[in-house]
């Protein structure tokens, strides 16, 4: 099976992700995408609280998608979401052909040497970077260390968790930032009011 994980804190889930899993799923032919909601993110403060929630709403948007799937495998840790840990046992889980490959944004990437074993992670997977328009990056540094890595075409999509967080705390329409059974998940369960 030919696997890609795409894992973050999908705080919420919004368009631009789902765009994102579906080029990589039409233009580089995997199988499967799963995603991985974190836990609890070590890279980020957070509160506890919506990670069920999280976890639902990227469950629910990625639903009608039969190539997609979501793996709870952080959350039955909970502890802290090292991608190490979580791609050795998705190895033992599925019959992978070649490597997993990762989505990551540049951001991420330019500081992947500082994740959990980041030196072992770089031998377990190939990464799949997706960049800001016009950004300039240069991770000539990161080649010559090892780490295997494409960049995706895909026109960019300027839409953040931040922007649709914000949105709703302030009332304002996020129709165009995420899927229809999001903003209804979101308004049943009063998040991101405060």
């Amino acid at each position: 099976m030919k696997l890609c994980i795409f894992a973050g804190t999908f705080n919420p889930i919004h368009n631009a992700h789902i765009g994102m899993a579906e080029y990589v799923l039409d233009k580089l032919n995997f199988d499967k995408i799963i995603f991985i909601p974190a836990y609890k993110p070590p890279h980020k403060d957070y509160d506890i609280s919506y990670s069920q929630h999280r976890y639902n709403m990227v469950k629910l948007a990625i639903s009608e998608n039969k190539n997609f799937d979501i793996s709870d495998i952080e959350f039955n840790r909970e502890s802290k979401s090292y991608t190490y840990i979580t791609i050795q046992e998705l190895y033992k889980k599925y019959d992978v052909e070649g490597k997993i490959n990762f989505i990551i944004g540049t951001d991420a990437f330019k500081n992947i040497e500082s994740w959990y074993e980041a030196d072992k992670l770089k031998e377990l997977l190939e990464f799949i970077v997706f960049m800001r328009q016009d950004e300039k990056v240069d991770f000539t540094n990161l080649t010559k260390k090892g780490y295997k890595y494409r960049f995706a075409n895909m026109d960019f999509v300027d839409i953040s968790s931040t922007e649709v967080r914000n949105k709703i705390k302030f009332n304002e329409d996020v129709s165009d930032l995420i899927p229809v059974s999001i903003k209804g998940y979101i308004e049943e369960n009063g998040l991101y009011k405060n």
